[in-house]
């Protein structure tokens, strides 16, 4: 992946951040920022410290590698390397595959590292190849420590790259008796081959059978090889340990070829063969010169056999790593838009249980509650008016679902009754005053008597003229005597009242109506002493009239008892 498409990666998960922790978090937006902010400083520092690392951790120069869409086998070559490298670069391109030298065994995890770095998409097609020249050790037990210590790397490589990194197992010995490389290979399902350069690969008997006593003698000698290969190579990285994993190798090569420059006169493998042949110089092994023609092919027949890349291109990459973001980043908006959903849902269900708890006659708490509910409702209804807003879309708004039962709860409310109006106070209207008629005048007289003021005086404290208001005065008597005489001795007697009233309160004669009933409205019976004394008596009352009690000259004020009295008047 080129750095201008890592760029576009770190601006396209910044979008998405944002968009993310600003629309759909389900907190206060001054937190998304801050959490946005931190998301920002992480991918830089991620950034920063992968280059740093990759940087410090260029201890290979890598020239000559093939493009990013390079989909053949890629093989780490370790172990003991032959001393002539075909090119001064580590990287050799053949046909069927490419070929890394690995100089420094405890580099490989690193080397690996790098490469895939710089080739991501090539994790699926690399493998591992440890070559051991058994006529290059002096002491087994160097070796063995070494071997597992490439076991460890290798476990560590297929750990760190998610990848199997499929294992090959090269072991190589020179014969002063073979002139062309031999090798003999076993893959798991297809049993132990012949492979040679000039031939195709085939089976050890049709060899044998046709190389005669030569391919016998070289076959005794492989024989010898594989037996030792299988104890002290194999068994190294087969064998069960509690600190490293098993590997099981894909391939296991043995190559037999001219004499090797840099073999032992005296090595682990020739004691290995004197031990096990009880013989002291084994024909066709031994070393005959440090001049010896260096010979030591990579096997590229095996290339074939080893996984080829199934991977992206780096753009392809691209578009997967773009779109992986963007997968996680609608993961984390639907879950937040559902978490923002039941907050609302949770928040509604209470505001409405809440009124429902509240009795409809404890009116100030039951008028909070719903106050809270319209609001609840002017909201949902803003919302479905003008739209969803971004953290409760994507599916999952709960809105529509509530705005029924808060409609509900909202039309069940029964508001306070109103508070009662004040009552205008009614205007104080005078008792009617009564006056006995023997008290103010003589049996069958209408004349006031000369004692009779002070009673006047003291009863009428209360009457007094006032506009709008009509003075009736009336006179009334018991049922004895003649009825025409009682009428107008009652008439009469008003009159003299109404007299003394005007000219002792100088109160003008409109504001008097004087009347005389007779026995006709008795306040009590006639038929005792006692009733006729209470029904010969005078009253005097207020009776609201318009136009009542003028002064001459003026216009009186406006009474708020007009309409009564003209209701009266009818």
């Amino acid at each position: 992946m080129s750095p201008a498409q890592q760029r576009g990666l770190a601006l396209w998960a910044l979008l998405l951040s944002a968009g993310v922790c600003l629309g759909f978090l389900p907190v206060s937006r001054l937190a998304a920022v801050l959490i946005l902010l931190a998301v920002i400083g992480l991918i830089a520092a991620i950034g920063f410290a992968v280059r740093c690392r990759v940087q410090d951790e260029e201890i290979l120069p890598l020239e000559g590698l093939p493009e990013a869409t390079y989909r053949q086998p890629v093989v780490l070559v370790c172990g003991d390397l032959p001393l002539a490298w075909p090119q001064s670069s580590p990287v050799l391109n053949v046909t069927q595959g490419c070929w890394i030298r690995v100089e420094d065994d405890q580099a490989l995890e690193q080397v690996a590292r790098q490469l895939l770095w710089q080739r991501p998409e090539w994790g699926r097609q690399l493998s591992v190849m440890v070559t051991v020249c058994p006529q290059k050790h002096a002491d087994s037990e160097a070796l063995t420590s070494r071997l597992l210590a490439l076991r460890w790397q290798i476990s560590l490589l297929r750990k760190e790259s998610g990848h199997s990194v499929p294992l090959v197992l090269n072991g190589q010995a020179g014969s002063a008796m073979v002139r062309d490389m031999l090798w003999q290979a076993a893959i798991p399902g297809e049993g132990v081959r012949i492979w040679r350069e000039s031939t195709a690969p085939g089976s050890i008997a049709a060899w044998v059978s046709q190389g005669g006593a030569p391919a016998m003698q070289q076959q005794v000698l492989m024989n010898s090889l594989m037996r030792w290969f299988h104890q002290h190579v194999n068994a190294v990285f087969t064998d069960e340990n509690p600190d490293v994993p098993a590997i099981k190798p894909a391939a296991v090569l043995w190559g037999m070829g001219p004499i090797l420059a840099g073999s032992l006169a005296s090595s682990a493998w020739t004691a290995w063969l004197s031990r096990h042949t009880a013989m002291q110089q084994v024909a066709g092994w031994q070393p005959v010169g440090t001049d010896s023609t260096v010979i030591s092919p990579l096997p590229d027949f095996v290339l074939p056999l080893l996984p080829e890349g199934r991977g992206l291109t780096p753009r392809g990459r691209t578009w997967r790593c773009a779109l992986t973001l963007f997968s996680l980043a609608a993961i984390a908006a639907l879950l937040s838009s559902g978490w923002n959903n039941r907050q609302l849902l949770h928040r509604v269900s209470f505001d409405i249980a809440r009124y429902d708890r509240i009795g409809m006659d404890n009116y100030g708490p039951k008028a909070d509650a719903v106050r809270v509910l319209r609001e609840d409702a002017a909201q949902l209804d803003n919302w479905a008016r003008n739209g969803v807003p971004i953290r409760m879309s994507l599916g999952l708004y709960q809105g529509e679902r509530l705005r029924m039962p808060l409609l509900d709860a909202i039309r069940s409310y029964i508001p306070p009754p109103p508070p009662p109006k004040p009552q205008p106070k009614p205007e104080p209207v005078p008792k009617i005053v009564r006056l006995d008629s023997m008290s103010l005048f003589d049996s069958g007289k209408s004349v006031l008597k000369a004692g009779s003021t002070k009673m006047l005086v003291n009863s009428l404290v209360g009457i007094k003229a006032r506009p709008g208001w009509l003075i009736v005065v009336s006179g009334h008597t018991d049922n004895t005597g003649n009825p025409e005489l009682n009428q107008t001795l009652s008439l009469k007697r008003a009159e003299a009242v109404r007299d003394w009233m005007r000219d002792t309160g100088d109160v003008p004669e409109s504001c008097f109506a004087v009347q005389g009933y007779g026995a006709g409205r008795p306040a009590a019976t006639n038929d005792t002493p006692e009733g006729r004394a209470l029904n010969r008596r005078v009253e005097i009352s207020l009776v609201p009239q318009a136009d009542a009690c003028q002064i001459p000259g003026k216009h009186p004020a406006p009474s708020q008892d007009d309409g009564a009295s003209q209701h009266n008047g009818e």
